[in-house]
């Protein structure tokens, strides 16, 4: 499917279970669009404390590390506007109460197109289907439809002002088959920034830039453009 056109993109809201998830999955291109003059908010739902057990950070610790790490990540490409919503690392569940959080986060970002999860397991890139990122992923397309637009749901986030908006467009991370890609060779420079800057998750990978590079090459060969580009690989999905 094509997507709308960026041009009649303002804003984005990016929904990930981790600190980190939206670096490796779709930096490059949000770079390109805060470029564009897109605005971009994210909303994390984990505090993301079960990873990073090479760090040798105490787990106590590790919310808050995250958390810093993802805003100095957030500010490699542009990004400011982040909402962490603290639900436990390796518990994530699509309960209704994810869903209720998703929608208010939606209501306040009034995003056009939103960058989430896949709900459905890859079975070539297990990884990517972390249980978390499941849950993230059903949360949010729940949140999107039927509630965000609903004025009957959650009556009391309208009673609290939290007025019901459509996103138009999603955008899919991590599907089995994606169907849009982006070149991202241009921003991949600060792809990679952003990735370092999650120092208690990449810090002890010597080979986390080749490795990048190299899904960013195959996405790319399956997108068919020329030898030696990169890219990010979504599913669209049309909202309406």
């Amino acid at each position: 499917m094509e997507p709308i056109a960026d041009s009649e993109i303002k804003r984005v809201l990016v929904v990930t279970a981790h600190p980190d998830d939206s670096d490796f999955g779709a930096s490059g291109t949000l770079a390109k669009w805060i470029k564009a003059g897109i605005h971009v908010s994210y909303c994390i739902c984990t505090n993301g404390d079960q990873g990073g057990e090479e760090s040798g950070i105490p787990v106590e610790d590790m919310p808050a590390v995250r958390q810093r790490e993802q805003r100095t990540a957030g500010e490699a490409i542009g990004v400011t506007d982040i909402t962490f919503l603290n639900y436990r690392d390796g518990s994530l569940e699509p309960t209704l109460g994810l869903r209720k959080d998703i929608v208010k986060a939606i209501r306040i970002a009034q995003p056009d197109r939103m960058v989430i999860q896949s709900p459905e397991r890859n079975w070539e890139r297990i990884g990517a289907s972390h249980p978390d990122h499941l849950a993230a992923g059903e949360g949010a397309i729940q949140a999107v439809y039927p509630d965000a637009r609903n004025p009957f749901a959650f009556p009391d986030l309208l009673e609290a002002g939290f007025k019901p908006w459509r996103v138009k467009e999603l955008w899919v991370m991590g599907h089995a088959t994606p169907d849009h890609f982006v070149d991202i060779t241009e921003t991949f420079p600060l792809k990679m920034k952003a990735l370092h800057s999650h120092v208690s998750q990449t810090a002890h990978n010597k080979e986390l830039e080749d490795m990048v590079k190299a899904w960013g090459e195959r996405n790319a060969a399956l997108a068919g453009y020329p030898e030696g580009r990169i890219a990010e690989a979504f599913k669209i999905v049309n909202t309406n």
